[in-house]
């Protein structure tokens, strides 16, 4: 059989397997070894197979992943993101659509801390739906907007998947954070305009402005502040290590839990329970992905995919369209993380050959991700809310995120036209 016929198999036996739900790390683990093993004997595939998965799960720059996912896990039981709510309801919600601007604000918060948009769309439905459902928002609006807002979670840092791209590709973690801040801020200011532009008419009117309130609410937000400042400044002045980073974050959340009588023993050890669970999902998917890398690379598929997208003659901005457009195709049906490790090494090398920034490429591609995450017929955000509202119609949640779909891809366009807006805050790094 040949290599072509063995990769085309291969492809197949995948897109199969995923079909038939079996967890995407297997499918990849399960179509890696067989195709390695197709091309060059069963010896050399099971040898793979035994080192392959110790060398990741012992890899000092993949343990950042567990540290982050903890820390995610540790605030979320701490009460910090019904803290963040709360203060960004006393601070905005005079205005007139002020608890939607909340959430939109609570979102990024909580995201600057968690690195997960799932994470960050359940954790919002809980505290924020009961009270815009309570004040009056129309339900395509409240759950649009907690959608839209989860999808912060993997672009402003810490992100996993931000991280897992860098790992892939071989690129410094603490710059791609650094590089995701402007294109964070800009989806947050983007986000609450399109509630206003979208929905101005039927938001209901703003609730009265209490000083004394809003700056007492403060006092519950210093410790989410302090997080995202130590982090990202150690990582922005070269104090630490993104993986150090992630380990001095993860402690100081439980310790700052535990001082301030939010977080018990108890809840410390069914932060670590759940944060293993999850960190577990993660690596199985990571292992599956580098065995299905090895079939790639003995098969040749992303080289010969380059040069058949380059023979296209399409020019570069071409080529990246048609892989971005491919990226937002392939959203409906797989999930953020999947589409990153799956895609992301066949198409890598083709944007190194048409000279694009990979640091840049990183914040672009999950941008693009992001749009999957709300997107039909998947739209993993909107399945969570689903799951925790389960009277709101999953129609009725997809509808209300198209204002913020529009919002996305007007976003990636300008990133597209305007690379430095991603590149400068990296480039002044010491």
């Amino acid at each position: 059989m040949s290599g072509d016929l063995i990769a085309i198999t291969g492809f197949v036996a995948l897109f199969a397997m995923m079909i038939l739900r079996v967890p995407i790390g297997i499918a990849m683990g399960l179509v890696g070894v067989g195709g390695f093993a197709a091309v060059t004997g069963p010896g050399p595939a099971l040898n793979l197979l035994a080192q392959s998965p110790i060398r990741t799960v012992t890899d000092f720059n993949l343990t950042l992943i567990p540290f982050f996912v903890l820390m995610g896990v540790l605030a979320t039981n701490s009460g910090m993101s019904r803290e963040l709510f709360r203060a960004g309801r006393h601070w905005f919600g005079f205005m007139k659509g002020g608890m939607a601007i909340s959430t939109v604000g609570a979102c990024a918060g909580f995201a600057a801390i968690c690195g997960s948009s799932v994470a960050t769309a359940a954790t919002m439905t809980k505290i924020a739906l009961p009270e815009m459902k309570q004040a009056g928002y129309p339900s395509e609006v409240s759950t649009g907007v907690i959608a839209a807002g989860g999808t912060l979670g993997i672009l402003i840092p810490p992100s996993v998947v931000l991280a897992v791209y860098g790992y892939i590709t071989e690129q410094d973690v603490g710059v791609l954070f650094i590089a995701g801040i402007v294109p964070g801020i800009l989806a947050i200011l983007m986000y609450m305009l399109a509630v206003r532009l979208a929905y101005g008419r039927r938001l209901p009117a703003g609730e009265p402005f209490r000083l004394g309130e809003a700056v007492r609410s403060l006092a519950g937000v210093w410790a989410v502040l302090l997080l995202f400042l130590l982090i990202i400044g150690s990582i922005y002045f070269g104090v630490t290590t993104a993986t150090e980073a992630a380990a001095v974050g993860s402690f100081l959340t439980a310790a700052i839990g535990m001082l301030r009588g939010k977080l018990s023993l108890r809840g410390l050890l069914d932060s670590l329970v759940e944060a293993l669970r999850t960190s577990v999902a993660i690596y199985t998917i990571l292992i599956g992905a580098i065995l299905f890398g090895y079939f790639l690379a003995i098969t040749q598929s992303p080289q010969k995919i380059t040069d058949w997208l380059v023979a296209l003659d399409l020019g570069a901005y071409g080529t990246l369209t048609l892989i971005l457009i491919f990226f937002v195709i392939m959203g409906c049906i797989l999930d953020a993380m999947a589409m990153i490790i799956l895609l992301v090494p066949i198409v890598f090398p083709i944007i190194t050959q048409l000279g694009f920034d990979p640091i840049w490429f990183g914040v672009i591609i999950v941008m693009t991700v992001e749009l999957g995450l709300i997107t039909p017929p998947v739209g993993m955000n909107v399945f969570v809310i689903n799951s925790i509202a389960r009277e709101i119609p999953l129609t009725t949640i997809f509808k209300g995120v198209l204002p913020f779909v529009a919002a996305d891809i007007l976003r990636l366009v300008l990133l597209v036209a305007m690379p430095a807006l991603v590149l400068w805050l990296p480039r002044t790094m010491q």
